[in-house]
């Protein structure tokens, strides 16, 4: 038996999805539990050619990879890793290391706070996404359930493969309310697998206002 199940688990799901394709990966040399300032064990990413040229960014560590220690039997620590898609440029070799970094910081807001993401989440940055790129309109995420990998079972329990999505502020102001995952659909059918493209613009209009007159009496009214 696998002295890191969790691990081997996350392994076997993407297996079957990348068969014997190599991804680029970054270990972390101490682990949180003894200091050090990165949360996540590791991150694997792979190369993709379809549906768009992209990388495939995978998290190892928001899950229980080698012992159980949570109490719930049904779900394995935070019952989700995260997962990220970029647009590969034509020249690339290696992926981008930032996506690396942004996975490390988030998985940091987790540990720290204690609020872990669920499907229909969005969180606003203090700007670009991309901290190397300050010409880019991604300043938010949304996360949502992994197109290919879903949710697997391990032996620590279920692991839901939860995607951050880039936004501009206009789709992220759009998401708010309950609203992400239908905006989400939206840019489904212009971003295949939702992938992120950095240097794209807004593909969904800023909301408006709504004017609302009240019952009795009185002037406009206006709410967002």
């Amino acid at each position: 038996m696998s002295e890191s199940p969790g691990w081997s688990a996350i392994d076997a799901a993407l297996a079957q999805l990348y068969h014997d394709i190599e991804p680029s990966h970054w270990g972390t040399q101490l682990p949180w539990s003894l200091g050090g300032p990165d949360p996540l064990d590791g991150i694997s990413a792979y190369p993709r050619t379809e549906p768009v040229p992209h990388w495939h960014y995978v998290s190892y560590g928001m899950t229980e990879l080698h012992e159980k220690e949570w109490d719930n039997p049904d779900e394995s620590g935070w019952g989700f890793e995260f997962t990220f898609r970029l647009v590969r440029q034509p020249h690339d070799r290696q992926p981008p290391v930032w996506p690396a970094d942004f996975l490390q910081n988030l998985a940091r807001y987790v540990f720290q706070s204690g609020n872990g993401f669920a499907p229909g989440h969005t969180i606003k940055a203090n700007g670009p996404i991309a901290a190397e790129r300050a010409d880019s309109d991604i300043h938010a995420v949304a996360f949502t359930v992994d197109p290919e990998l879903g949710v697997i079972d391990t032996p620590h329990g279920r692991v839901q493969f939860l995607q951050i999505v880039g936004l501009t502020m206009p789709e992220y102001r759009a998401a708010q309310g309950g609203h992400t995952l239908a905006v989400l659909d939206e840019l489904a059918a212009q971003l295949p697998l939702l992938v992120t493209d950095i240097d794209r613009g807004p593909l969904i209009e800023e909301p408006k206002a709504k004017a609302i007159w009240p019952r009795w009496g009185g002037g406009l009214r206006g709410r967002a």
